[in-house]
């Protein structure tokens, strides 16, 4: 009987060329078969060779037709459906999802407001296009032009590298210059760290719903991330102390403050809770710290508890402006300073001279501490907004720019973030960010890319709306 069934498929395959194209595609990819899969699976929906409803393969058949196992595709399938893809129901089998044909998550169109960005507000009091307007004139009266736009230092001039051990000191303390770089970003400083720690087929262990930056880089170094259970205070020690025992991984990432997307933040004694196990198996750390300085009193970072393990980034995309490209690295000793300034090398290059001028620039004259705090200012008002308008029961906190919005019962994480884009909102579903397991009945709001207050409270008005309507059985079901 299975053999007559194969047989059946095999002749309806020539009709399915989105098949064929993904077996081309995966001859072609140096990437895992299972991600070129997804892949490939998404691009046949954009493209429109695979519709709305539109019934899969068995994925045996799929797993024969392409020559791989059964299991890489069923891997397969688990990405496409957490990327809210595809459904999958026993005894009626995978479909193309309600939605699945559009970015339905992230904005493109007519969005009253894009909340899917986590952006600092920009501040109207100091008006920040006049004084970047000012600052580059300056600049360019005083510096040389030529020095200005060429190439740059990698890992940031000795001023530059000093501006920022002295701006990241309240969390980590006092360091080196010669532990200390710039670089163009936090994407590029983590793919360096995490480069430099691993090799591919290695493990890193993360929070199990985790930012999704630290999946592009396990997904373009061929490392494997394996996820940690959370509570309100973040990564659970025994679960993280389980996990190493059993996945020997070669290294941990976190976000130990205001957690992207949960919003937890890691009591002290849950940071040396950490730490400990960390030592225990011999686990270096890649700290990723965006937000601590949002808060007037941050707690010490895990790089000031522990100098020797820690390799900390903080960026100023957050408490600045994504636009200065510029994050701060602190790493254990000048060795490591050395091998990570050749991974960004490799990887970005250097940072953009005239962008670096004017953060410089903003340090040396005390205007990015002044822009910080406006920033602090208008995130403390939006968190009030967004309380007032959503209630209780949210993950937030006070000095965070986004809310973890927890989801009534019959609203699923890809559903919600799919109608409300239907409505003109763009928020960002679970899924994106979860590692392994079902993602939770949650989405992520980000409160600084609205242009102000009031339209934010506007927007937040209609996501409470739609939290509140019970949507008809038949929205995403296909039949």
């Amino acid at each position: 009987m299975v053999g007559i069934f194969k047989f059946v498929w095999r002749r309806l395959v020539p009709q399915r060329n989105y098949l064929a194209q993904w077996k081309d595609e995966i001859s072609r990819s140096p990437n895992a078969i299972y991600l070129t899969l997804a892949d490939s699976l998404a691009l046949s929906i954009r493209k429109g060779d695979l519709q709305e409803g539109d019934k899969l393969p068995p994925q045996r058949i799929i797993a024969d037709y392409l020559g791989t196992n059964l299991t890489t595709v069923t891997r397969a399938f688990t990405e496409a459906r957490r990327r809210g893809l595809i459904d999958a129901t026993v005894g009626r089998g995978t479909f193309v999802r309600v939605g699945a044909g559009e970015s339905h998550w992230r904005h493109t169109g007519p969005a009253v407001v894009d909340l899917t960005m986590n952006l600092p507000p920009i501040p109207q009091d100091p008006p920040l296009q006049r004084l970047i307007q000012n600052d580059i004139t300056t600049i360019l009266k005083q510096q040389d032009l030529n020095s200005l736009m060429s190439y740059r230092v990698t890992g940031g001039t000795l001023e530059e590298r000093q501006l920022g051990a002295k701006w990241i000191a309240p969390v980590i303390g006092q360091r080196r210059t010669d532990e200390v770089l710039v670089s163009p970003g936090t994407q590029s400083a983590l793919a360096a760290i995490v480069s430099t720690h691993t090799q591919p087929g290695d493990i890193i262990v993360t929070d199990r719903i985790a930012y999704p930056g630290i999946r592009t880089i396990a997904a373009q170094f061929g490392l494997i991330l394996v996820g940690v259970e959370s509570d309100g205070e973040g990564m659970i020690p025994d679960q993280l102390d389980r996990i190493c025992a059993e996945h020997h991984p070669r290294l941990l990432y976190c976000i130990p403050t205001i957690h992207n997307p949960t919003t937890a933040t890691m009591s002290l004694q849950r940071r040396r809770d950490i730490l400990a196990v960390a030592h225990r198996h011999h686990l270096h750390i890649a700290e990723d710290d965006p937000y601590s300085l949002l808060m007037d009193n941050p707690l010490p970072a895990l790089a000031a508890l522990d100098h020797s393990r820690v390799s900390y980034v903080a960026t100023l995309a957050k408490t600045l402006s994504p636009g200065l490209r510029t994050a701060y690295v602190a790493l254990p000793n000048a060795d490591m300073t050395r091998r990570v300034a050749a991974a960004i090398r490799a990887i970005a290059l250097t940072n953009a001279g005239l962008l670096s001028a004017l953060t410089a620039r903003w340090m040396q004259t005390g205007q990015a501490h002044t822009i910080l705090q406006a920033i602090r200012k208008e995130l403390r008002l939006r968190q009030t907004v967004a309380r007032k308008v959503l209630g209780e029961g949210h993950c937030m906190n006070a000095d965070g720019p986004h809310v973890w919005l927890k989801l009534p019962e019959w609203w699923g994480s890809a559903d919600f973030v799919a109608y409300a884009r239907r409505r003109g909102l763009a928020l960002v579903p679970s899924n994106v960010f979860t590692i392994s397991g079902e993602p939770p009945q949650r989405a992520r709001i980000a409160l600084g890319s609205a242009p102000d207050a009031t339209s934010l409270e506007e927007s937040l008005q209609g996501v409470m709306s739609i939290l509140q309507h019970k949507r008809s059985p038949g929205f995403a079901d296909i039949v």
